[in-house]
């Protein structure tokens, strides 16, 4: 698969360039989501200006980067641009399977010390941006970054420990499906999503989502009193094919100066 190396920020302002361009999608104040996501996010989507938190769990192979690749991939087939700043081993393959458009795709995989230049310049013309959240990062440059998230109409998912954001997604649980006795390869994980925030987001929520794959989603509600928890009836949805690999074209590798 080719790709293309852009070094330094004048680059990367031309790789912003035509990130800004009016977006396909007519500049909807929210970005689709996975069916099966949105009831995790009070506007069922990702709505523009917001941060969304995507707690790296514990251990940090939890899951949480096959959440990442799901809250992307319907922006992605709808226009959008989307950056994931900081995550070495975000691969560009596992991206195209889960229906990401590599031409629309800016990897930044070490932005070094100038981490916050390279993901505000990000935030001003790239319509999702994922970053790694640095151990030093302070509350006042993170809260810098989110309010130019507000000023400019991007969507910011920090991937790690963040306060404040608007909705934090926690992937709490899983179990691995495919392995018998003995033999057989892990196809898919059953994991237990959790979302809670502030305003519209303030009570918690949690789904069961196959990961990869969407075939199966369970809906449970918080319990609020002393009364026994429901689930909701599951529901199923229509599998959707990624796409074909004829399709799938160059995409972009980001580094720092």
């Amino acid at each position: 698969m080719a790709g293309r190396m852009v070094v330094g920020s004048a680059a990367l302002a031309e790789l912003v360039r035509p990130a800004s361009a009016p977006d396909p999608a007519g500049g909807h104040r929210v970005l689709p989501v996975r069916p099966e996501l949105t009831g995790l996010l009070p506007n069922r989507g990702l709505r523009r200006g917001s941060t969304i938190a995507v707690g790296a769990g514990q251990p940090r192979r939890s899951g949480a980067t096959s959440l990442i690749l799901a809250l992307l991939a319907e922006a992605s087939r709808a226009g959008s641009w989307c950056a994931v700043v900081g995550v070495p081993t975000f691969g560009a393959g596992a991206a195209a399977e889960a229906g990401i458009a590599l031409d629309r795709l800016a990897l930044v995989p070490n932005p070094g010390p100038e981490w916050p230049t390279v993901v505000a310049a990000l935030i001003d013309g790239v319509d999702v941006v994922v970053t790694a959240v640095p151990t030093t990062v302070s509350s006042s440059v993170a809260n810098r970054l989110a309010a130019r998230a507000r000023q400019r109409g991007s969507v910011l998912v920090p991937y790690g420990r963040w306060d404040g954001a608007d909705v934090t997604l926690q992937v709490v649980r899983g179990v691995w499906e495919g392995l018998g006795p003995g033999r057989g390869r892990l196809r898919r994980r059953e994991v237990t999503v959790s979302a809670r925030g502030r305003g519209a987001a303030a009570r918690p929520k949690e789904i069961k989502v196959w990961l990869p794959g969407d075939e199966l989603t369970r809906v449970i509600p918080r319990a609020t009193g002393g009364g026994p928890v429901r689930a909701a009836a599951p529901r199923r949805f229509r599998v959707v094919a990624p796409a074909a690999a004829a399709a799938v074209r160059p995409f972009t590798v980001v580094g720092s100066a």
